[in-house]
């Protein structure tokens, strides 16, 4: 019999709960603030954008949140997502360490991200909303709105980063599949928009300009609409929990035990879903060896060479001010291919990990992570997302090193979405055409300028 590849959880096994680690963590999250008085925003402050139980979820230090059954009911299309031992990636790297991943790219959408999508539309549902705006930066998370949207009869427009706009028409034409209206950003449908392409009539876009956007329309739209953010929030990061506590089980049936996670990190949502379930050991435990490891690209640094500030999450200053790492709310980044890691900051909850030292942060170029999933592609069969090649190029990283070391380590990570919609980049890569880009100290400098004043 070859040796077990896959393990699968039937769906009576799929948790009901999700995990909230804010009931958990040895610190305080620093308050956030409202972006005009500057004072910690409360429930009124959040209502105009999100539906209540949302809001709750945001503040909520209970351990465990019950998942409604329509939202259970949704995941079965997907979920429980498999586990896969990746024997024939390890015999490439000829390394004695056991390399697992846990493979979110069998969603309707292709990755991590209708697990918190599926969750906001039911809330809104509850709440009455009859429509929901956002933005997108690679596409992943404007598609799994747009099917959650779907699966409750709700509206949806989405503000895509012209970049990914220009780049993946594919995703775009998804979206629209599933009802959803979808423009480039910046876009002459907003003020926001409006304003930077009269500056500059080329912009590629940012997260931080299509979030304004986005924020813009529901504030101003005659209909009933709320806004609703894929990554970054503390209950977004709360709903992708279900891919770390199904993990713990499905290594349970492996007989392993994690010595290293590795996930991707642009705002938070799939590192947090992989590893937060994992992390109360490590609070309880100071001698704990187990090591989390979150991959950023070299383009866009928040973590690594970011400054610890409070800052905005949108380019025109709308939003709650949140305790980050942060490149700076005007930070414009080059037109990398990995789309969704393109943000400024980062999860608060994240980034005190990352400052209390319970995580640890690596930054990557395009090249070497192009290589990485052009190598799993060939050896593990799967084609992985742009930004999921980063936690492939942290995973491959970590297995050379028990190499090297004759250490027979045990590495999980996150791939969090399949690259089909990114042929185009693997293209380019195949081409000779993706450059490294690493973001000069200058343009740092400068995007941290404007840093609000608290």
């Amino acid at each position: 019999m070859p040796e077990q590849t896959k393990y699968v959880l039937s769906e009576s096994e799929m948790p009901e709960a999700w995990y909230n680690i804010q009931a958990d963590l040895p610190f305080d999250l620093p308050p956030v603030l409202h972006p005009g008085t500057k004072q910690p925003v409360g429930p009124a402050d959040l209502a105009p954008l999100f539906p209540m139980e949302l809001i709750k979820q945001e503040v909520s230090k209970e351990r465990w949140i019950e998942i409604p059954k329509p939202v259970l009911d949704v995941y079965t299309i997907w979920r429980p997502s498999p586990l896969y031992r990746a024997h024939r990636l390890e015999k490439a790297l000829q390394t004695p360490a056991k390399i697992f991943y846990k493979y979110e790219g069998g969603s309707p959408a292709g990755s991590h991200k209708p697990n918190t999508a599926v969750a906001q539309a039911f809330y809104n549902k509850e709440a009455g909303t009859k429509r929901i705006a956002t933005e997108t930066g690679a596409g992943q998370w404007g598609s799994a709105l747009a099917f959650a949207c779907q699966m409750f009869g709700i509206e949806c427009k989405v503000y895509m980063v012209r970049t990914s706009y220009d780049q993946k028409p594919y995703r775009r034409n998804l979206m629209e599949t599933w009802g959803a209206k979808v423009v480039a950003s910046p876009s002459m449908d907003t003020n926001a928009g409006r304003t930077m392409l009269a500056q500059d009539p080329n912009c590629y876009g940012s997260l931080g300009l299509a979030i304004s956007e986005a924020v813009e329309d529901v504030v101003t739209n005659p209909t009933p609409s709320k806004y609703a953010l894929g990554s970054v929030l503390g209950h977004v990061l709360l709903h992708q929990t279900i891919v770390g506590l199904e993990t713990i089980k499905q290594l349970e049936l492996a007989d392993a035990e994690a010595d290293v996670l590795v996930a991707s990190v642009g705002g938070g949502s799939n590192f947090a879903g992989l590893t937060f379930p994992f992390l109360p050991a490590k609070f309880k435990d100071p001698t704990s060896k187990l090591r989390v490891v979150a991959i950023e690209p070299a383009a866009a640094p928040s973590l690594t060479r970011g400054v610890y500030a409070y800052d905005f999450g949108d380019l025109s200053m709308m939003t709650p001010l949140i305790k980050m790492y942060t490149l700076g709310h005007g930070f414009m980044p080059a037109p990398i291919h990995a789309g969704g890691l393109r943000y400024h900051g980062m999860a608060s909850a994240i980034c005190e990990l990352y400052r209390h030292g319970y995580i640890e942060a690596r930054a990557v170029n395009q090249k070497a992570t192009f290589e990485a999933g052009v190598l799993f592609a060939r050896t593990e069969g799967i084609l992985p997302a742009p930004e999921s090649a980063h936690a492939i190029r942290g995973a491959i990283d970590e297995a050379l090193k028990c190499r090297e070391e004759g250490i027979g380590r045990t590495i999980v990570f996150n791939l969090s979405g399949h690259g089909h919609f990114d042929l185009t980049s693997y293209e380019k890569y195949m081409n000779g055409k993706i450059e490294d880009y690493v973001l000069p100290e200058e343009e740092i400098k400068k995007a941290q300028e404007a840093l609000p004043i608290i």
